[in-house]
Protein backbone atom coordinates (compact mmCIF):
# COMPACT_ATOMS: atom_id res chain seq x y z
CA UNK A 1 0.00 0.00 0.00
CA UNK A 2 1.26 3.32 -0.39
CA UNK A 3 0.32 6.45 1.48
CA UNK A 4 0.65 9.91 0.93
CA UNK A 5 0.24 12.59 2.94
CA UNK A 6 0.01 16.13 2.10
CA UNK A 7 0.96 18.53 5.04
CA UNK A 8 2.65 21.94 5.74
CA UNK A 9 5.26 20.03 7.68
CA UNK A 10 6.48 16.90 6.02
CA UNK A 11 9.64 16.69 8.17
CA UNK A 12 7.59 15.40 10.82
CA UNK A 13 7.00 12.43 9.17
CA UNK A 14 7.41 9.33 9.50
CA UNK A 15 8.13 10.56 12.91
CA UNK A 16 6.83 7.51 15.05
CA UNK A 17 5.82 5.52 12.22
CA UNK A 18 9.46 5.30 11.59
CA UNK A 19 9.35 2.63 14.72
CA UNK A 20 7.28 -0.33 15.42
CA UNK A 21 5.44 -3.23 13.31
CA UNK A 22 4.37 -0.12 11.09
CA UNK A 23 8.53 0.60 10.91
CA UNK A 24 9.37 -2.39 9.71
CA UNK A 25 6.31 -2.43 7.19
CA UNK A 26 8.15 0.77 5.63
CA UNK A 27 11.42 -0.99 5.49
CA UNK A 28 10.09 -3.70 3.82
CA UNK A 29 7.98 -2.70 1.08
CA UNK A 30 4.76 -3.21 2.80
CA UNK A 31 3.79 0.13 3.21
CA UNK A 32 4.94 3.32 1.41
CA UNK A 33 4.87 6.66 2.75
CA UNK A 34 5.28 9.86 0.97
CA UNK A 35 5.18 13.31 2.81
CA UNK A 36 4.72 16.05 0.46
CA UNK A 37 5.04 20.18 1.28
CA UNK A 38 2.04 21.65 0.57
CA UNK A 39 4.21 25.16 0.13
CA UNK A 40 5.44 23.11 -3.24
CA UNK A 41 2.13 23.95 -4.96
CA UNK A 42 1.83 27.75 -4.09
CA UNK A 43 3.10 30.23 -7.16
CA UNK A 44 4.44 33.17 -4.79
CA UNK A 45 7.63 33.74 -3.73
CA UNK A 46 6.20 34.02 -0.13
CA UNK A 47 5.04 30.18 -0.34
CA UNK A 48 1.78 31.28 1.24
CA UNK A 49 -0.99 28.85 1.80
CA UNK A 50 -3.31 30.23 4.33
CA UNK A 51 -5.19 33.74 4.33
CA UNK A 52 -7.71 35.94 6.40
CA UNK A 53 -11.20 34.58 6.06
CA UNK A 54 -14.08 36.35 4.38
CA UNK A 55 -16.34 37.80 6.70
CA UNK A 56 -14.00 38.16 9.21
CA UNK A 57 -13.14 35.86 12.62
CA UNK A 58 -10.46 34.87 13.98
CA UNK A 59 -7.08 32.89 12.91
CA UNK A 60 -6.56 31.78 9.24
CA UNK A 61 -7.71 29.40 6.34
CA UNK A 62 -5.80 27.14 4.16
CA UNK A 63 -6.37 28.62 0.57
CA UNK A 64 -7.97 26.43 -1.52
CA UNK A 65 -5.20 26.90 -5.03
CA UNK A 66 -2.35 25.36 -3.58
CA UNK A 67 -4.65 22.43 -1.61
CA UNK A 68 -6.82 21.74 -4.70
CA UNK A 69 -3.16 21.71 -7.22
CA UNK A 70 -1.75 19.67 -4.85
CA UNK A 71 -4.55 16.83 -4.45
CA UNK A 72 -5.25 17.12 -8.02
CA UNK A 73 -1.08 16.61 -8.88
CA UNK A 74 -1.58 13.08 -6.98
CA UNK A 75 -4.63 12.31 -8.66
CA UNK A 76 -2.77 12.57 -11.93
CA UNK A 77 -0.10 10.14 -11.20
CA UNK A 78 -2.71 7.57 -10.02
CA UNK A 79 -6.84 8.50 -10.57
CA UNK A 80 -7.73 5.82 -8.59
CA UNK A 81 -6.05 7.60 -5.12
CA UNK A 82 -8.57 7.71 -2.12
CA UNK A 83 -8.19 11.04 -0.52
CA UNK A 84 -9.48 12.19 2.10
CA UNK A 85 -9.01 15.18 4.67
CA UNK A 86 -8.75 14.78 8.53
CA UNK A 87 -11.54 17.13 9.90
CA UNK A 88 -13.99 17.55 12.59
CA UNK A 89 -17.11 17.19 10.16
CA UNK A 90 -15.79 14.06 9.11
CA UNK A 91 -16.77 9.82 9.31
CA UNK A 92 -15.68 8.49 12.43
CA UNK A 93 -12.63 6.51 12.60
CA UNK A 94 -13.62 2.91 13.90
CA UNK A 95 -11.72 -0.26 13.06
CA UNK A 96 -14.37 -1.21 10.51
CA UNK A 97 -13.27 1.53 8.47
CA UNK A 98 -9.34 0.85 9.32
CA UNK A 99 -10.31 -2.40 7.69
CA UNK A 100 -12.00 -0.82 4.51
CA UNK A 101 -9.21 1.55 4.09
CA UNK A 102 -6.46 -1.29 4.36
CA UNK A 103 -8.11 -2.67 1.43
CA UNK A 104 -7.16 0.37 -0.74
CA UNK A 105 -3.81 0.41 -2.80
CA UNK A 106 -3.71 4.02 -2.47
CA UNK A 107 -4.42 6.61 -0.18
CA UNK A 108 -4.39 10.91 0.10
CA UNK A 109 -4.07 12.32 3.59
CA UNK A 110 -4.52 15.97 3.52
CA UNK A 111 -3.86 17.69 6.88
CA UNK A 112 -5.63 20.74 7.69
CA UNK A 113 -4.05 23.25 10.02
CA UNK A 114 -4.97 26.86 11.56
CA UNK A 115 -8.36 27.24 11.61
CA UNK A 116 -10.00 25.38 8.90
CA UNK A 117 -9.79 24.80 5.08
CA UNK A 118 -11.61 26.51 2.37
CA UNK A 119 -14.73 24.99 1.72
CA UNK A 120 -13.80 24.62 -2.10
CA UNK A 121 -10.61 22.41 -1.15
CA UNK A 122 -12.73 20.43 0.90
CA UNK A 123 -15.02 19.74 -1.73
CA UNK A 124 -12.03 19.01 -4.25
CA UNK A 125 -11.24 16.94 -1.37
CA UNK A 126 -14.14 15.14 -1.36
CA UNK A 127 -14.14 12.47 1.72
CA UNK A 128 -13.28 13.56 5.52
CA UNK A 129 -12.78 11.56 8.47
CA UNK A 130 -12.28 12.60 11.99
CA UNK A 131 -9.97 10.59 14.71
CA UNK A 132 -12.01 11.77 17.61
CA UNK A 133 -14.12 14.37 19.44
CA UNK A 134 -11.45 16.56 20.58
CA UNK A 135 -8.80 19.34 19.42
CA UNK A 136 -5.39 19.15 17.52
CA UNK A 137 -3.47 21.79 16.14
CA UNK A 138 -3.08 20.46 12.74
CA UNK A 139 -3.74 17.45 10.86
CA UNK A 140 -0.03 15.24 11.22
CA UNK A 141 -0.98 13.40 14.38
CA UNK A 142 -4.37 12.54 13.35
CA UNK A 143 -3.05 11.26 9.86
CA UNK A 144 -0.45 8.90 11.55
CA UNK A 145 -3.27 7.35 14.00
CA UNK A 146 -4.75 7.04 10.54
CA UNK A 147 -1.90 5.11 9.05
CA UNK A 148 -0.46 3.62 12.09
CA UNK A 149 -4.12 1.53 12.70
CA UNK A 150 -3.99 1.07 8.37
CA UNK A 151 -0.86 -0.44 8.64
CA UNK A 152 -1.48 -3.22 11.35
CA UNK A 153 -4.10 -4.20 9.08
CA UNK A 154 -1.47 -4.98 5.79
CA UNK A 155 -0.69 -8.59 5.18
CA UNK A 156 3.12 -9.18 6.95
CA UNK A 157 3.19 -5.94 8.82
CA UNK A 158 2.32 -8.45 12.43
CA UNK A 159 4.94 -11.02 12.81
CA UNK A 160 2.12 -13.51 13.15
CA UNK A 161 -1.60 -12.83 11.60
CA UNK A 162 -3.12 -14.35 14.47
CA UNK A 163 -2.25 -11.21 16.89
CA UNK A 164 -5.14 -9.48 15.00
CA UNK A 165 -7.70 -12.14 15.65
CA UNK A 166 -9.57 -10.90 19.27
CA UNK A 167 -7.74 -7.42 19.31
CA UNK A 168 -10.08 -4.89 21.08
CA UNK A 169 -12.52 -3.24 18.34
CA UNK A 170 -11.82 -6.69 15.86
CA UNK A 171 -15.41 -7.51 15.55
CA UNK A 172 -14.76 -10.89 17.05
CA UNK A 173 -16.98 -12.81 19.62
CA UNK A 174 -15.13 -11.05 21.55
CA UNK A 175 -13.85 -7.61 21.22
CA UNK A 176 -12.30 -6.45 24.51
CA UNK A 177 -9.27 -7.72 25.73
CA UNK A 178 -9.42 -9.89 28.93
CA UNK A 179 -7.12 -9.27 31.54
CA UNK A 180 -3.53 -10.12 30.41
CA UNK A 181 -0.80 -11.08 32.66
CA UNK A 182 3.27 -11.66 32.47
CA UNK A 183 6.26 -12.93 34.76
CA UNK A 184 6.41 -12.65 37.54
CA UNK A 185 3.29 -15.41 38.87
CA UNK A 186 3.17 -12.64 41.87
CA UNK A 187 3.53 -9.02 42.36
CA UNK A 188 3.29 -6.99 45.81
CA UNK A 189 1.20 -10.15 47.29
CA UNK A 190 -1.20 -10.18 43.70
CA UNK A 191 -0.66 -14.00 41.96
CA UNK A 192 -1.58 -14.60 38.29
CA UNK A 193 -5.05 -16.20 38.23
CA UNK A 194 -4.04 -20.11 38.52
CA UNK A 195 -6.02 -21.36 35.30
CA UNK A 196 -3.47 -19.26 33.24
CA UNK A 197 -0.85 -21.37 35.00
CA UNK A 198 -2.56 -24.60 34.39
CA UNK A 199 -1.00 -25.33 31.34
CA UNK A 200 -5.17 -26.41 29.81
CA UNK A 201 -5.88 -24.62 27.38
CA UNK A 202 -9.45 -25.16 26.69
CA UNK A 203 -9.63 -24.14 30.21
CA UNK A 204 -7.56 -20.56 29.60
CA UNK A 205 -9.56 -19.83 26.17
CA UNK A 206 -13.07 -20.25 28.42
CA UNK A 207 -11.91 -18.01 31.07
CA UNK A 208 -10.42 -15.30 28.86
CA UNK A 209 -13.63 -15.29 26.69
CA UNK A 210 -15.74 -15.11 30.03
CA UNK A 211 -13.45 -11.92 31.28
CA UNK A 212 -13.72 -10.54 28.08
CA UNK A 213 -17.35 -10.88 27.79
CA UNK A 214 -17.74 -9.56 31.18
CA UNK A 215 -15.55 -6.43 30.56
CA UNK A 216 -17.56 -5.73 27.63
CA UNK A 217 -20.64 -5.52 29.28
CA UNK A 218 -19.20 -3.00 31.51
CA UNK A 219 -20.03 0.69 30.57
CA UNK A 220 -16.76 2.99 29.56
CA UNK A 221 -16.21 5.26 31.77
CA UNK A 222 -17.99 8.76 30.84
CA UNK A 223 -16.15 12.02 31.60
CA UNK A 224 -16.60 13.37 35.48
CA UNK A 225 -19.28 15.89 35.12
CA UNK A 226 -17.47 17.64 37.88
CA UNK A 227 -14.72 18.86 36.06
CA UNK A 228 -15.51 21.69 34.08
CA UNK A 229 -14.53 21.91 30.31
CA UNK A 230 -13.79 25.16 29.07
CA UNK A 231 -15.47 26.42 25.93
CA UNK A 232 -12.96 27.59 23.33
CA UNK A 233 -14.06 30.35 20.88
CA UNK A 234 -14.21 30.31 17.04
CA UNK A 235 -16.44 28.75 14.80
CA UNK A 236 -17.22 24.73 14.76
CA UNK A 237 -14.51 23.70 12.86
CA UNK A 238 -10.44 22.59 13.54
CA UNK A 239 -7.99 21.48 11.40
CA UNK A 240 -7.56 18.12 12.30
CA UNK A 241 -9.65 15.16 14.42
CA UNK A 242 -12.28 16.16 15.86
CA UNK A 243 -15.14 18.94 16.29
CA UNK A 244 -13.47 22.17 17.73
Amino acid sequence: MRVDVLTIFPGVFPGPLGVGVVGRALESGTLELCAHDLRDHTDDRHRQVDDIPFGGGPGMVLKPEPLVRAVRAVRAADPAVRAILLSPQGRRLTQEVVRELAAEDHLLLVCGRYQGVDERAREEIGEELSVGDFVLSGGEVAAMVVVEAVARMLPGTLGSPESLQGETFSGGASDVEPPLYTRPAVFEGREVPEVLRSGHHAAIEQWRHEQARQRRLRPRPEPDPRSPVPAEPGPLTSPAGGPR
